[in-house]
């Protein structure tokens, strides 16, 4: 089972050209809602956010990070545990996954391939969302400094370099939900019962987050750096909870995924 045929399988599903249809389109859903939304003396959010919301139209660095900043809690995890959670339990749900078997292939090159191809798709949703917001941003806004309220401002190549360095980290922090979400597909055979897990546990670990008199558990939960990114907007850069986060994400990934393979090499394929 060659990757590149997984590719094209993959390629050709309607999800697959919807989530990255709707990566490309998000900017320019920002974009006119900058344009045509208005004035307005409201509070953008305040706290530590409320910078990336003013500085928004302010040139293309910053308009792609504010885009980042809008999905980076929600969106991306959905179309990462989509991409992920959808990918064997899909073809279980389907009956086609003991044909997949039958031909022979090993189950773990299958479960392998998958799990790359649904990575590299992931991996493509986020560059695709963060090209077409810093294209759009620079030929509107231009392409000036970026800016934050919390440090000086960033020379364009050297705030292009951090932008890249936000999307690593959160590629980086994506990956427990992948892990989870690949591992839920392995256990079930609804598709979205398993992109749906993963993102209902994603969204109570960053409730549980927020709860401070949980004190060091907290350190442990999958969410605790997400924000992590946000150090690379100051001067100099923070980066410490940035490592523990990647450090953190790397090894929930790894067991996630361990099972995942443990259980299917394993489990009986009826479906």
């Amino acid at each position: 089972m060659p990757i590149w045929a997984e590719v094209r399988r993959q390629a050709s599903r309607r999800r697959t050209q919807l989530a990255l249809g709707f990566m490309a389109l998000l900017p320019l859903i920002v974009l006119v809602a900058f344009e045509f939304g208005g004035e307005s003396d409201d509070d953008n959010g305040g706290g530590q956010f409320s910078s990336l919301v003013d500085l928004a139209t302010s040139g293309g660095l910053n308009f792609a990070l504010f885009c980042l900043f809008v999905s980076a809690s929600f969106l991306l995890v959905v179309v990462v545990a989509l991409f992920c959670g959808d990918t064997v339990a899909s073809e279980a749900s389907w009956g086609s996954l003991r044909y997949l078997l039958a031909i022979p292939v090993p189950r773990a090159r299958l479960l392998g391939v998958k799990l790359v191809v649904a990575l590299a798709y992931s991996l493509l949703g986020l560059l695709t969302l963060a090209g077409v917001a810093l294209l759009v941003g620079t030929l509107r806004y231009g392409w000036h400094p970026l800016g934050s309220t919390i440090a000086a401002e960033i020379p364009p190549g050297e705030g292009l370099l951090r932008l890249l360095g936000i999307l690593g980290y959160l590629a980086v922090i994506l990956l427990i939900v992948a892990g989870l979400a690949f591992l839920l597909s392995v256990l079930t055979d609804a598709a979205l019962g398993a992109v749906g897990g993963a993102v209902l546990l994603w969204i109570l670990s960053s409730i549980l987050d927020q709860i401070e008199a949980l004190g060091v558990v907290r350190d442990f939960l999958p969410t605790h750096y997400s924000d992590a990114w946000l150090g690379l907007l100051s001067t100099p850069t923070q980066t410490d909870d940035m490592v523990r986060g990647a450090i953190a994400a790397v090894a929930y990934a790894t067991i996630f995924w361990s099972l995942a393979f443990w259980r299917f090499t394993r489990k009986d394929i009826t479906s």
